[in-house]
């Protein structure tokens, strides 16, 4: 029944009319070709209407759109990509490899926080770069204002292979029993907590292996469940839509929305694209709190006391982070799974396995070194 209710929302149709300020519609995603939009920079009505419009869109329609020459003059894309050319080579040389999310680590080049590293390469490239203000209105259109921006390279070479369906960060890096353990109310406002983009940095043709798309899979309660599902996959790979995308362009979706790479089946076209993940402001919890200082005073409490199994899972989630981001992916990959080992999950590893204190405190400071770049 569930696979049903999936086929029924995907089976819908984006027309014209519920997106009115699309200059078209395009296998049910709208398309906005930005040199068309008069006064939609500008503070006022215009503005409004096009954020209210791509919000509506990511939240109850299709979930994805694409801004169509975003970057009205492409030099600075070129000047972008020359710098992130040099950064992989760099990068290469300096290290073994990088896990990557959802594909096989090597099968394409990839660079973790390229925001920073493009601006510590070159100040002058990446202020011209990032600030785009077709980049802040989407992001402010389903995050509002004081948004945190993040930025991965993805360089996919002729003979790439295609990534497998998935939802994204947060619940979407979370193994399927991981993602059980948050209530349903939980699933649905994370998706509402993050925006995926990407600045296609090359013309893009469909068989370059630009996104495969599940219009309107944002919608389904069960995404974040159930799309490592053979039968979801299966649908997913069935009916799932591509787009080609120009130098220049914008395409943004919402991490719940079934997505995944295709395969580079050209045989000269290396697709490079900025992957953008947007958060929210409200990410943040009130105070900063010391929690590395907090779990080495308390180990040898916990590892002397007498608390059952569920005790200490309850005082753990006080003193430990759980989460395992924000983090550099560089030092700290997602080795055998889609995400790294948490400080709760290192403390419950070193209490039911009789570490010492010193080894957990020698542990816990090896994975916060790797956490730092």
């Amino acid at each position: 029944m569930a696979l049903e209710d999936l086929k029924q929302r995907i089976n819908r149709n984006l027309t014209k009319s519920d997106v009115p300020m699309a200059s078209a519609v395009e296998k049910n995603i709208p398309i906005y070709d930005c040199s068309a939009l008069d006064g939609a920079l500008e503070v006022g009505e215009n503005r409004e209407a096009l954020k209210s419009e791509i919000a509506d869109n990511l939240l109850t329609g299709s979930g994805v759109f694409v801004l169509k020459h975003a970057y009205a003059d492409t030099s600075v894309i070129d000047a972008a990509t020359a710098a992130f050319k040099k950064i992989i080579e760099a990068e290469k040389k300096s290290k073994e490899s990088g896990a990557d999310h959802f594909a096989a680590a090597g099968a394409n080049d990839r660079i973790w926080n390229s925001l920073e590293k493009l601006c510590l390469a070159s100040p002058e490239t990446f202020v011209a770069y990032h600030s785009n203000l077709w980049i802040e209105l989407a992001s402010e259109a389903w995050l509002g204002p004081a948004y945190q921006m993040t930025a991965q390279v993805n360089l996919v070479r002729p003979g790439g292979q295609a990534q497998e369906a998935h939802c994204d960060y947060h619940l979407g890096f979370l193994t399927a029993d991981q993602v059980r353990s948050y209530p349903p109310h939980v699933h649905a406002f994370s998706q509402q907590l993050t925006l995926q983009g990407a600045i296609a940095h090359c013309d893009m043709p469909i068989e370059s292996g630009t996104t495969k798309l599940l219009p309107f899979s944002q919608t389904w309660s069960q995404n974040y469940l159930r799309y490592r599902d053979a039968d979801v996959r299966a649908l997913f790979e069935e009916r799932h839509v591509q787009l080609p995308l120009e130098k220049g362009d914008l395409l943004f979706f919402s991490p719940g929305l079934f997505h995944a790479a295709g395969s580079n089946v050209t045989p000269d076209t290396e697709r490079l694209a900025n992957l953008l993940q947007v958060s929210s402001a409200f990410g943040y919890p009130l105070e900063r709190v010391n929690r590395v200082t907090m779990c080495k005073q308390t180990y040898p409490v916990l590892a002397a006391s007498s608390l059952t199994d569920t005790e200490t899972r309850a005082i753990v989630a006080s003193i430990a982070e759980g989460y395992p981001f924000p983090t550099s992916l560089d030092t700290d990959p997602p080795v055998g799974g889609l995400a790294p080992k948490s400080q709760q999950q290192l403390m419950h590893e070193g209490l039911a396995e009789n570490w010492s204190a010193e080894k957990f405190n020698d542990e816990l400071d090896a994975r916060e070194a790797k956490r730092r770049h």
